[in-house]
């Protein structure tokens, strides 16, 4: 099992280029059942997305990667399509599931597999099902598949999620591109991967209209035969590298290929900690600044801080004057990386969804296990500063997100290697 060697305490210089968004990809992937032919652009080169690419293989899509140019192209023939999504393929991504509504509304039925993905909580697909038989869909759960019918065709309807959900945002957005009709989805999750989603769809020939929380979807008769998207940035590896630097720039650090109005919520955050943050047009200069503060947050939906940067914010959080907390308001099993953490000299202490992060705390470099893609990523960060050697085991959940993490941090003197 490969693992990953950090001798820290090294100051980072230089540019990083922030790849595509995983996040918005897959979904779009899923999308891409939809249509006849999709060149998608700007795409990361991470396990999450290469599954998914089988899985669409295994429906009966054809996939083409070109990796030197981050493009896939995907043609759909109509031919032997398999409208199965088995475990094998759907057991380590959870996106997976969002097939289920593109072949739902476009051939009417589907079995997909129960998703796996991160241990980061029990994540139910309650909310993505609920919607789907709001739309007309028979289902039912059997021997851990989700056997979908709707033999008429989905017909648009009103759907109110009771919490604020992505997957289910994206799943009945897929799913009512094509139902008969007009459907309204209010409490919907906005996240600019999900405006990414939209924004593909109406290449399609989808009509939609978002004001705040509601979208409303209506299915156009055109339907466009060739279809170009180029993916937005991945603004969690953006936040990743933005602490990253906060942590141990030398001097600057430098952070392209991004638009920085889509994270105004951890620029705000980043600069009450007292990180120096210069925004450019497609850029951010991260500057070094000794005596951060400490701060409390909640996750929240976007626009709020993203969960998925907690465990990120965490490390940085362990190096600030004071006490902070965090408190884990989206996932109730997402502070498994603290055990690690506490390991390499971390003074943190868990009460019902909050952290308790007293610092500065002195890291020392320990042999420490990943327990999902984030946590992976915030031990990466905690070697980068602790003192010593740190080992990090079970790094194949890095690979599911972060696209050439190793050899950007290198290019930014960080000693770091794959063993």
């Amino acid at each position: 099992m490969q693992k990953l060697i950090i001798k820290g305490k090294r100051e980072l210089s230089g540019t990083i280029s922030i790849s595509g968004s995983k996040n918005a990809t897959l979904p779009i992937l899923a999308a891409s059942i939809l249509a006849n032919r999709v060149i998608l652009k700007n795409v990361p080169l991470v396990k999450d997305i290469f599954t998914m690419a089988e899985l669409l293989n295994f429906i009966g899509l054809k996939i083409k990667f070109i990796k030197k140019k981050k493009i896939i192209e995907i043609t759909n023939k109509e031919k032997n399509i398999n409208t199965l999504a088995p475990y094998k393929l759907v057991k380590t991504m959870r996106a997976g599931v969002l097939v289920l509504g593109s072949l739902l509304t476009k051939y009417r039925k589907a079995r997909v597999s129960l998703p796996g993905g991160c241990a980061i909580g029990s994540r139910p697909v309650d909310l993505h099902l609920f919607a789907l038989k709001k739309l007309g869909a028979k289902i039912k759960i059997k021997d851990g598949y989700i056997i979908a019918e709707a033999k008429r065709g989905l017909k648009g309807t009103n759907i109110k999620f009771p919490s604020v959900s992505v997957g289910a945002t994206e799943n009945a957005l897929l799913a009512a591109s094509k139902a008969k009709g007009k459907t309204v989805l209010k409490n919907c999750a906005v996240e600019p991967e999900i405006l990414d989603l939209i924004l593909f769809l109406k290449k399609l020939g989808t009509n939609i209209n978002i004001k705040g929380r509601t979208i409303s979807i209506s299915n156009s008769k055109i339907n466009q035969p060739n279809i170009s998207h180029e993916v937005i940035f991945d603004r969690i590896e953006l936040g990743t590298f933005m602490i990253a630097g906060a942590l141990i720039a030398k001097n600057s650090l430098t952070i392209n290929k991004i638009n920085p109005k889509i994270i105004n919520s951890e620029i705000n955050i980043l600069r009450k900690v007292g990180v120096q943050i210069i925004k450019k047009k497609t850029s951010i200069i991260i500057k070094k600044k000794r005596n951060l503060k400490n701060i409390n947050i909640v996750t929240k939906p976007y626009p709020g801080f993203p969960t998925d940067l907690q465990a990120q914010l965490m490390v940085l959080l362990t190096q600030v004057n004071g006490v902070s907390k965090i408190k884990e308001d989206i996932f109730e099993n997402r502070f498994m990386h603290v055990p690690e953490l506490k390991r390499m000299g971390a003074l943190i202490e868990i009460k019902d969804k909050t952290a308790i992060i007293k610092g500065p705390s002195k890291l020392t470099g320990a042999e420490v296990m990943a327990t999902d893609l984030r946590a992976s990523v915030s031990l990466v960060l905690a070697g980068l500063v602790a003192e010593n050697r740190t080992i990090i085991n079970r790094i194949y959940h890095l690979d599911r997100g972060y696209e050439f993490l190793e050899s950007k941090l290198r290019k930014c003197k960080a000693k770091i290697r794959r063993v």
